[in-house]
């Protein structure tokens, strides 16, 4: 088959495109195939985080400590567990931002985040829209996809001009 050059060319840039936003945000998309127990059991009480956020050894302590899982009990039975930490285990950040095992194995006390959100006024976590800094939502309009670059965000409702003026991503 001899496909003229200009749709070939237009074909290798749509496929560039997409490459380059895939690796934009430095792997940390949600991987294609999330088990429903992650989005059912996880999501319902905050972000569904990528697994490559956090390397391994995070997530391991993670699920092994969910009965005291940052002040709630959160304890899933022993399949469940199984199926989600083998997941996040298998798609844990092996790249050199997630490299540290963040303070408390929270992604925001980690060197990478606290840089990336260093524009970000305190008082902002606390805005009824945004809650924590862990509400990845308040402001990524992609977080449920894994989805974290600066052209889609939001300022969450509540900010005031001088808070807006210091987020100047």
């Amino acid at each position: 088959m001899n496909t003229p050059l200009i749709p070939r060319l237009v074909l290798l840039a749509a496929g560039l495109v997409t490459l380059g936003n895939a690796l934009a945000d430095g792997g940390r998309a949600m991987p294609a195939v999330v088990p429903p127990a992650y989005t059912a059991e996880c999501a319902a009480c905050h972000t569904a985080y990528p697994p490559s956020l956090l390397p391994a050894r995070s997530w391991q302590r993670i699920m092994t400590g969910l009965d005291q899982h940052y002040g709630t009990d959160a304890s899933l039975d022993a399949a469940t567990v199984k199926q989600i930490g083998g997941w996040l285990q298998a798609n844990a950040g092996t790249y050199k931002r997630v490299t540290e095992e963040p303070p408390q194995d929270r992604i925001t006390r980690s060197a990478w985040f606290v840089r990336k959100h260093d524009e970000v006024e305190p008082s902002v976590w606390k805005l009824p829209s945004v809650k924590s800094a862990a509400n990845c939502a308040a402001c990524h309009t992609g977080a449920d996809k894994g989805q974290f670059d600066e052209h889609n965000l939001r300022m969450p409702a509540g900010m005031t001009l001088r808070q807006r003026w210091a987020w100047r991503d």
